[in-house]
């Protein structure tokens, strides 16, 4: 049988929504037991977030927590608290985005949990981190967008700011905390140590800013350019007969290969259009020249076109047509996941490894559907789960 990455590796994650969520997500793609601990009877919010709902549940949900099992704990009781330390005591990896100073109130703070294992891999999330002036305000992906700078960026010129269509700051700082726990773990492989690693929204995000901090260190003002590039042109979108293309010549051989395959090679000897930076100088002017030609044909004969041509080009699809179509499937992204007559679709991650597998192999759990076999599974007998019970540990 062929090994994952992170066969082996079980992973506690008391997290809600997305950016613990989705960090545990990737590890669970990867091999990584997780055991997702939520509310008795409510679960995790995103379960509920919608609509739209089928049979009930979430798709939203779906997205965020294949390959988990759930198990309901009430950390408010004292059997409950007692219970996830035995979980915890098993573990390898702790996930959770409270607002910093919950966990400790709750009693699953880096330190508690070190007494029960010292070398837990202790992942802590939240909005602005656990120490500043701003560490305890509370914090989403709409507010993390503004006070990040994406949303100064993003939208048309001279429009107000846009926020990003998809919860862009949740899913930066999941992929930031699972890398960080990913070396974490590598590192407690060599030394034997665990390791506490904390991270908040903000500063997950101000990284990715990358030609947006160039200007500012460059003592300019970054601004709102639709679908225009600051240092690069023609790299924008195009409306054609039918729809809209992204065009994107990052070089002169890309450029003359460009104006060819439209043929403009007029523009080609326009001292406008010269060098990359006349372009951007005259970007008014080339964006006037290039939607004339581009409007006289639809969006899937340029393509066949500039394919044909070797021009970096690609239509703007809808999310359906984004996750359904030759390339997806040529590549094994779009699936289903099974168990018993309940069957959900699933969009693989994108790590493919030679002498490894990944990949989801069973649906997001139901709400506590795993909370008796879990325990049963760490040495507790019948007896003991009905005195977890009757004390309240999995809620009413």
């Amino acid at each position: 049988m062929t090994e994952r990455l992170l066969d082996g590796i079980t992973v506690v994650d008391l997290s809600t929504f997305v950016t613990g969520g989705f960090c545990s997500l990737m590890l669970a793609n990867q091999g990584a037991e997780v055991i997702k601990v939520e509310r008795p009877g409510v679960g995790d919010d995103i379960r509920h977030s919608g609509p739209p709902f089928l049979d009930g549940e979430s798709p939203y949900f779906w997205t965020v927590n294949y390959d988990k099992r759930s198990v309901e704990i009430d950390l408010k009781s004292d059997a409950g608290l007692a219970a996830l330390y035995d979980l915890v005591e098993a573990a390898d990896v702790f996930v959770q985005n409270f607002r910093p100073g919950t966990a400790e109130r709750l009693g699953v703070g880096y330190d508690d949990l070190c007494e029960r294992n010292d070398d837990i891999v202790y992942c802590d999330i939240s909005a602005f981190g656990a120490t500043g002036p701003w560490s305890e305000r509370p914090g989403y992906d709409l507010l993390v967008q503004g006070m990040s700078g994406v949303m100064s960026v993003t939208g048309e010129e001279g429009g107000d700011p846009v926020k990003v269509g998809l919860p862009l700051t949740d899913l930066i700082t999941a992929m930031w905390a699972a890398f960080g726990v990913t070396g974490a773990l590598y590192r407690r492989a060599l030394t034997g140590d665990g390791e506490y690693v904390e991270l908040g929204m903000l500063e997950a995000t101000l990284p990715w800013l990358t030609k947006q901090a160039g200007k500012v260190f460059a003592g300019e003002d970054p601004s709102r350019m639709g679908t225009k590039d600051p240092v690069l042109a023609p790299y924008q979108t195009f409306e054609t007969a039918d729809g809209h293309l992204n065009v994107a010549c990052l070089n002169s051989r890309l450029w003359t290969t460009f104006c060819d395959a439209i043929d403009r090679p007029d523009l080609l000897a326009d001292d406008r259009f010269e060098t990359n930076a006349d372009r951007v100088e005259h970007l008014e002017a080339l964006e006037a020249e290039i939607e004339g030609a581009l409007a006289e044909r639809t969006t899937d004969e340029w393509m066949e076109i500039f394919v044909e041509a070797g021009v970096p080009a690609g239509p703007v699809q809808d999310v359906d047509s984004a996750l359904y179509n030759e390339q997806t499937e040529a590549r094994g992204t779009m699936g289903t996941v099974a168990e018993g007559d309940r069957e959900v679709p699933v969009i693989e991650h994108p790590l493919n490894f030679a002498g490894l597998e990944s990949g989801f192999e069973s649906p997001p759990p139901r709400l506590g559907e795993d909370t008796l076999d879990v325990f049963r599974e760490l040495g507790y007998s019948e007896a003991e789960l009905s005195e977890l019970r009757e004390a309240g540990a999995f809620g009413e």
